[in-house]
């Protein structure tokens, strides 16, 4: 029998320091939960606003895996790897840390917030050498299913990272109801929904509603009204 956890938007740990407003679904700087410090590999999950102009100056990461997905405006990155980029809505932008990496991040424009997600995943593979990558998606490829975005194969779908990982995109319209079958037996599947009204299971998820499943192997979602979601599939470790 599959088990569930679910976290409500509102829930959410929530700090707000003026220049960035920071919903974190997982224990992260200030916010902390026992109960909530990570769903398997998914070790951070942070809904995050910059104000214009705003951003995190340089700061150190190592070992791990680090997704950063804009949702509204552009960021800009820099590395210690001479990296320079801008990264906007549609765009997926991925650092495994390793041995270790510097970088800032900056709302690029000065007339508007930028959104964007923040996911840490836990890598399989300590130490190793950093490398930067980011593609940028076509949306039709996630209309009415679900569109690979991050795998652990160079070769396959989207870009890939340290684990045994599988995301997802998918924007549904009202009524549309698809199963997603695991890549992985042993993998845990944690859905957040962007916005609208999806039902997994028969459970119901609303904006920024948070769904662990684990112990099973697919999952059905139906779409309630037009909505779009992440799906991460991760190793469910102890």
């Amino acid at each position: 029998m599959a088990n569930f956890v679910f976290h409500a938007a509102d829930s959410r740990g929530d700090a707000n320091h003026g220049w960035l407003h920071s919903r974190h679904t997982f224990s992260f700087a200030g916010y902390f939960d026992a109960e909530r410090m990570h769903f398997g590999a998914l070790r951070v999950l942070n809904d995050d606003v910059v104000a214009a102009g705003m951003g995190f100056g340089k700061h150190p990461h190592d070992n791990m895996e680090i997704i950063s997905i804009p949702l509204e405006g552009d960021l800009e990155h820099k590395d210690s790897m001479n990296n320079v980029a801008v990264i906007r809505h549609g765009d997926v932008q991925v650092m495994s840390a390793g041995t270790g990496i510097t970088h800032s991040e900056y709302n690029k424009n000065s007339d508007r917030p930028v959104k964007f997600l923040q996911i840490w995943v836990i890598p399989n593979k300590g130490n190793v050498e950093p490398r930067y990558d980011q593609i940028t998606l076509n949306p039709a490829d996630h209309v009415n299913t679900f569109q690979q975005i991050i795998s652990p194969n160079p070769d396959d779908a989207g870009v890939w990272i340290h684990q045994d990982a599988w995301f997802h995109l998918a924007k549904f319209d009202a009524g549309h109801e698809d199963t997603y079958t695991f890549k992985r037996e042993g993998n845990g599947l944690y859905i957040f929904n962007l916005k609208g009204k999806i039902t997994v299971e028969g459970k119901e998820m609303v904006d920024r509603d948070g769904l662990g499943i684990s112990d099973t192997n697919a999952v059905t979602i139906k779409a309630e009204s037009d909505a779009e979601f992440l799906l991460m599939e991760v190793p469910m470790l102890k």
